[in-house]
């Protein structure tokens, strides 16, 4: 008999409606599954015709996907795997106990991994493939907050000593320690991605799906049946990252990717959703996207029921309970239960008659079931044509006992008395007596017990340990000189923008016979605006699908040509997703053995001020590859105004330790950085990344000046010495990017109408000054016996006499961070405030950064130094038309 609650509402004979369901069920027995789905696509559209409403839901009943009768067999031995798992458990709980117990502020998280432990272990111990020579393995992002687990597994697995269990959050004490998340700096050979912070990984893990197909699309890797697993926390999904490609997933038919959602329903202060059913959100927003949507709700005990709930009764009460309800359930006692959930309905109330009340008390979530939970990974792995997200129900801090499952404040638990200790010991199984409590030890059976026997053999048999990190790329030969030879001798008077030199080099770079094929130029949507349409015919935007259509500028010679094998990343409008992009081939170099180069150019001001978060997961990942901010700078954007222009990308850069920043001003010094960067990165297979800032302003590129080469990389060189040798009035005139011409300006003005002797240096890189000048202060700290050290900048100025003044189109900030160093006082100018709409010639007047200003603060520092009077400061505001009433940029 099918389940029908609601025909005698709406007036219909029920023999009618149970006539109409039986020959559905005719259709699905005779003709199958596909032919059922066909008619009721037919009775739809049919329905639609008559102007009938239908009511859409994207929603199915609040059970599991996968019927009793359709689950896959448990393939292994499921008494073992539940030992394993109990004696992960415990060297989870014991890792954080006993690290709070030395020190109460090391923190940790109990409650994830005990609400996890059955999604991990079924994965463990079935699915995770470990990357080996003849196959790439799985790529798996695990759940930040549940890391004691896994750590506690790679213990029992022989790869973790007990040592450094016991210095869990304790990295730098003897022994080593172990990081308190997922982070491959720290732990290089063990992880592989930083899964906290929240959002970050769900959307990473997609596009290292696209990207795999990418490899594979382009014959750069061989087509695998290789998986992407994603761990998360359903309150996780919160966070716009997580969600905000899973279109991007299905329209790319990723049936490389799978999502376990975590879904305990509760994140750290309270409940996801108590008001809602946060299993139901997700399903409706995955389905909607055209995911594969797999739940995992409820466990083996509830089968029994759901056989005798011939009429849905039981289905629907379970469907109307908000997860605030569904949380107190899963604390209170059977009879709790049997009331709340049961009670409402004597014929709800008859399914569970026999059922005593601790039966009703233990009944298993989905989540926490191997059984359950290996069918759907089966079911996901199998499924080919889309993505797949599994929602597994779940309890936060599962098997803590009444202090931590299921409440509010399990997420901050580190501590157990030894009452709840002793429950979870028994709860548990694990051999540690009454007397050894008090220390919670960790526990690991004998080398030829059945438990490290079995983990084992499991890892061996699915290609080795996961997570594991390996770097297997091979370092790059040529020098490449030949690619970038041509940028060092100027443009011969063309007038061309730093952007534009740099698709130059990357034309070049995508013709070398070496390093063509492994480029990766991604770009979010501005190509054009970049200049980069000239690349659409030479090597093609990547489609999964290749070119369905005729583009409508078919005719004209830089068409939009998308391709199979096409090789530009053309990600459309979203930096955070083109970011992933570049971590994914960034890191290829360790996930596929494989040395992609990365060139993500983007609109400057949304990149490190948008998503820094990525850029530090790209650090912490130990990212190879190149980032170029274009249309940077505050004041050459004319015309876009303050949303756009960018004074703020180069300060924001300094926290992150492995990316080397520079803002050049020529073509020559763009050339000499990126082949030294490809030099270190996929040469000498450093674990460092490149920040270069190009504009779109068009001017002649000079030829590059003999000795310069190493003062580029370093950030500062003599760029044009004064040819007024024998004034008595001095200067040193510091330049960046688009600035630097400014500067050359105000020599010229200095020189000719106030007799002042300037240099002119070029400044590319602040940080890399900054940098090198804590690192030598440093040094010297602790060589104080040994001759001192002298930073960089100081040795460049040893011999430059006069004054300093300083100047680029960002903070003031930025030439201040040099100048400890400096010999005397460095004034700073820069492009502190908002920006305007306005040319660039405005722009820089309105920012007091262009010739004339620092002409002008040049004459003030030689008055502070009582080298000239006031009255030639005074003088000059008059003839460099300044306008002394002016607002001040910083507050207007």
């Amino acid at each position: 008999m099918e389940r029908d609650t609601d025909t005698n509402l709406l007036g219909m004979d029920p023999q009618e409606v149970q006539e109409w369901v039986e020959s559905f069920n005719e259709v699905v027995r005779e003709e199958g599954q596909e032919s059922a789905i066909t008619l009721l696509d037919r009775l739809r559209s049919h329905a639609q015709s008559l102007g009938i409403a239908l009511p859409f839901t994207a929603n199915t009943p609040y059970l599991n996907t996968i019927p009793q009768e359709k689950q896959a067999i448990f393939p292994g031995d499921q008494e073992i795997e539940r030992r394993i798992k109990s004696l992960v458990r415990w060297n989870a709980l014991a890792m954080v106990v006993r690290a709070n117990r030395v020190d109460h502020s090391i923190g940790g998280h109990i409650s994830t991994y005990a609400s996890a432990a059955t999604l991990f272990e079924v994965g463990f111990n079935h699915f995770f493939r470990g990357r080996t020579d003849e196959f790439e393995g799985d790529t798996v992002y695990l759940q930040g907050h549940a890391s004691p687990g896994v750590y506690a597994r790679a213990f029992l697995e022989g790869r973790l000593s007990m040592k450094q269990l016991e210095n869990f959050r304790r990295e730098l004490r003897e022994g080593g320690g172990l990081s308190s998340y997922p982070h491959p700096w720290l732990m290089p050979e063990f992880w592989e991605f930083p899964t906290v912070s929240m959002g970050l990984s769900p959307l990473m893990a997609i596009y290292q799906a696209r990207f795999n197909r990418y490899l594979e699309d382009r014959s750069l890797k061989p087509r695998t049946d290789a998986k992407v697993w994603a761990f998360l926390g359903d309150g996780e999904t919160d966070e716009p990252e997580t969600l905000g490609a899973i279109t991007l997933a299905s329209r790319e038919n990723l049936d490389n990717i799978i999502f376990v959602i975590n879904c305990n329903l509760q994140r750290l202060d309270g409940p996801v959703r108590g008001n809602g059913k946060i299993v139901q959100e997700l399903e409706a927003a995955f389905r909607g996207a055209g995911w594969n949507c797999i739940k995992v709700l409820w466990g083996s005990d509830w089968d029994p029921l759901f056989e005798r709930d011939t009429e849905g009764l039981l289905a629907k009460r379970l469907g109307e309970m908000v997860d605030g309800e569904t949380q107190k359930i899963s604390v209170e006692s059977g009879a709790y239960v049997r009331q709340h959930v049961f009670g409402g309905d004597p014929r709800l109330l008859k399914m569970v008659e026999d059922l005593p009340d601790e039966a009703l008390r233990t009944m298993r979530q989905g989540g926490h079931d191997p059984r359950k939970v290996y069918a759907a990974y089966k079911a996901a792995f199998d499924h080919r044509g889309s993505p797949t997200v599994i929602l597994a129900r779940t309890i936060k801090g599962y098997g803590l006992g009444e202090s931590g499952e299921g409440r509010n404040i399990t997420h901050q638990q580190k501590k157990l008395n030894e009452e709840e200790l002793r429950e979870f010991r028994s709860r548990f199984g694990i051999p540690i007596s009454d007397e050894q409590l008090a220390e919670t030890p960790f526990y690991l059976p004998p080398e030829d017990s059945r438990e490290i026997q079995y983990i084992r053999a499991r890892r061996q048999a699915l290609g080795g340990y996961v997570p594991a990190r390996k770097v297997r790329s091979k370092p790059l030969v040529a020098d490449h000189d030949a690619l970038f030879r041509e940028f060092l001798t100027g443009s011969e008077g063309r007038e061309v923008s730093t952007t534009m030199a740099f698709v130059g080099m990357l034309r070049q770079m995508l013709r070398d016979p070496e390093i063509g094929k492994v480029v990766v130029p991604i770009v979010p949507d501005e190509a054009r605006t970049f200049g980069m349409e000239s690349l659409f015919r030479q090597v093609g935007i990547y489609s999964s699908r290749g070119q369905l259509y005729e583009p409508v500028d078919v005719h004209t010679l830089l068409y939009y040509k998308e391709a199979k094998d096409g090789q530009i990343l053309e990600e459309g409008i979203t930096e955070a997703g083109s970011m992933a992009s570049f971590i994914a081939a960034g890191s290829a170099y360790a996930t596929h053995g494989i040395n992609t180069i990365p060139f993500f150019i983007y609109y400057s001001m949304f990149g490190l001020q948008r998503i820094s978060d990525f850029i530090w997961a790209a650090a912490d990942m130990r990212c190879r590859g190149f980032m170029l901010g274009g249309t940077a700078g505050r004041t050459t954007l004319a015309g876009e105004g303050l949303q756009h222009q960018d004074g703020n990308s180069h300060v924001l850069a300094l926290p992150i330790p492995t990316m080397r920043a520079y803002d050049p001003a020529f073509a020559y010094e763009i050339a000499v950085i990126i082949q030294d960067g490809i030099r270190r990165m996929y040469k000498d297979g450093e674990n460092i990344f490149y920040y270069i800032t190009v504009m779109n302003e068009p001017y002649a590129m000079p030829a590059m000046p003999a000795g310069v080469h190493d003062g580029i990389l370093k950030g500062m060189y003599r760029f044009r010495a004064s040819e007024k040798k024998n004034s008595k009035l001095r200067a040193q005139l510091f330049g960046s990017g688009a600035i630097l011409r400014e500067a050359l300006k105000a020599q010229e003005i200095l020189e000719e109408k106030y007799g002042v002797s300037a240099d002119v240096w070029s400044v590319t890189s602040y940080k890399a000054l900054y940098t090198d000048g804590i690192d030598t202060e440093r040094w010297n700290l602790l060589h104080s016996g040994e001759k001192p050290r002298v930073p960089y900048v100081s040795e460049c100025l040893a011999d430059s006499d006069g004054v300093l003044v300083a100047a680029s189109d960002y903070l003031k900030a930025l030439p201040n961070l040099i100048s400890r160093w400096t010999p005397r006082r460095l004034a700073s100018l820069g492009t502190d405030g908002f920006g305007r709409s306005e040319s660039r010639a405005a722009l820089r007047d309105f920012f007091e950064v262009d010739a004339r200003f620092i002409a002008l603060s040049t004459l003030y520092e030689l008055f502070r130094e009582g080298k000239i009077g006031s009255e030639i400061v005074q003088k000059a505001v008059k003839e460099l038309e300044i306008n002394l009433d002016k607002p001040n940029p910083l507050f207007s």
